[in-house]
């Protein structure tokens, strides 16, 4: 029999009964995705999630700029671990594609040298009396979103369509590098064919664009831009990919990483103010989404509690195409229902 080349491809992914384990960067510039993602899943798919108010971040950022040593990383995931393990859960969903990409290389690490897991098991067990188990399975939220995106497609009130048209919405994806570059068979489609996200534009009714620079990094690379003086390295990355997309008119962006999220839509503003430069045709800039984000407002989700109003890039024209309600007296209300300051216009990118 024929060798199935594409199982290869394929992932395992848990069905029902996971751990979060938030992320520090979606907590501070992207809140809404999150909260977003436990909504989706408990309310449209009916599933059982455990948010624990006890954990803490990965070390992702800091390790991998050389400042959290390995070992340090290995107990503090340990720790994670032990949370999970004493709230009886053996599904490990991390938020972050950094610490998705961390827990899967402390995994593997502790199979090819079983002596590092006991080694971090002793010291665990000394510092904190913690014992923990490995996940049966670890996936990214943005995995099980792609695994139940036809049962969510049946509750979406939008489609990705342009209702003025009729056509497709024009979509670039990009995938997040500590997705699947670093261990590839750990991501939906490998590094090679990534397809999380491709499958649910495709899902959902739009068109994915694919342009030369669709697999370049978004410009992050941690110590590119945590040293300050290597951040124009940082910006010229991202610049690469949005001259790459230019010619194709992408409607959005939509990504699984919050970095990249993050990266895609501020420089956006700086490479505007800079250069006095925008990727559309209108001068807005082009909208940035994450998978959660573009999830929600087809569900009709109100798009500030949704956390649009957060992003650099407005998101109007976007919902505009799409025929999504919104109040837009409401974008910037605080909970209490109070009006929040309104952040200062920027001088080349329209608002």
């Amino acid at each position: 029999m024929a060798k199935r080349f594409w199982n290869e491809y394929q992932k395992e992914i848990a069905d029902d009964h996971y751990f979060y384990e938030r992320s520090c960067i979606r907590q501070t510039f992207f809140p809404g995705s999150e909260t977003a993602f436990l909504r989706i899943l408990r309310e449209e798919l009916g599933k059982d999630i455990k948010d624990e108010m006890n954990q803490h971040t990965c070390t992702g950022i800091g390790y991998h700029s050389d400042v959290v040593p390995f070992e340090t990383t290995m107990v503090i995931v340990a720790r994670l671990f032990a949370l999970m393990t004493e709230d009886g859960y053996e599904n490990y969903v991390p938020s972050c594609v950094t610490s998705f990409g961390i827990f899967n290389e402390m995994v593997e690490t502790w199979k090819e040298q079983p002596e590092l897991l006991e080694k971090t098991r002793k010291i665990l067990k000394e510092t904190t009396g913690r014992t923990f188990e490995i996940p049966k399975n670890i996936a990214h939220p943005s995995d099980i979103i792609f695994k139940n995106r036809f049962k969510l497609k049946e509750k979406m009130k939008y489609q990705l369509i342009n209702r003025r048209t009729g056509k497709p919405l024009k979509v670039v994806e990009h995938i997040g590098c500590h997705y699947a570059k670093i261990f590839p068979s750990k991501g939906i489609g490998n590094a090679e064919f990534p397809y999380v996200l491709a499958g649910m534009i495709e899902a959902w009714g739009g068109e994915v664009i694919d342009y030369p620079e669709r697999r370049h990094c978004c410009g992050f690379g941690f110590r590119q831009y945590l040293v300050q003086a290597n951040r124009g390295y940082s910006v010229a990355n991202t610049k690469k990919k949005f001259e790459s997309m230019e010619p194709y008119e992408p409607d959005f962006i939509v990504t699984n990483c919050p970095g990249c999220s993050m990266f895609l839509d501020k420089w956006q503003y700086t490479i505007a103010e800079i250069e006095n430069k925008t990727y559309d045709k209108a001068g807005y800039g082009i909208p940035v989404l994450t998978y959660e984000e573009m999830a929600g407002i087809l569900l009709g989700y109100d798009p500030w509690e949704l956390g649009l109003q957060l992003h650099q890039v407005q998101c109007e024209p976007l919902l505009d195409k799409i025929g999504i309600a919104y109040n837009p007296n409401e974008k910037y209300t605080g909970k209490d229902g109070k009006m929040l300051p309104t952040p200062e216009h920027p001088q080349n990118l329209k608002v």
